[in-house]
């Protein structure tokens, strides 16, 4: 068998698919996975700000944040199936970049909502009793 008959041989065991082995591939498992739980964690925070379920709207505000935070892991691990084992472990790298990214503009909208509601929100009714 000449050297190409021998190539052409083994690209036909491939069947064409042409997968390396160091890449991370999803199962259908990890689809439904990932998909019920991006279900339930929009789920929550919906049930959580129309129920108006926690005590005060920070605490709501929080926990919403921080349920988006764990909504973008769970499409990064699911979706994207970023893991510490394939590309050398570049993905995993790109996993705490975009952690890094995230807790960043979770906490500058926070700090901008909360200046523009201080500073620049007109004084409600209730507010009006206490101004001299």
């Amino acid at each position: 068998m000449s050297a190409a008959s021998h190539d052409a041989h083994h690209a036909h065991d491939d069947h064409g698919h042409g997968h390396d082995e160091g890449g991370a591939h999803g199962t259908l498992k990890d689809y439904v996975i990932g998909f019920v739980l991006a279900v339930i964690l929009t789920a929550i925070p919906f049930w959580l700000v129309m129920a108006d379920v926690l005590p005060s709207h920070q605490m709501t505000a929080v926990a919403v944040m921080g349920l988006a935070a764990i909504q973008v892991i769970v499409h990064m691990i699911y979706f994207l199936h970023m893991n510490s084992r394939s590309e050398g472990g570049w993905t995993m790298l790109a996993l705490v970049f975009t952690l890094i990214v995230v807790v960043i503009t979770l906490a500058g909208s926070l700090w901008v909502m909360h200046n523009l509601d201080t500073h620049m929100m007109a004084p409600m009714p209730h507010d009006m009793r206490e101004v001299p």
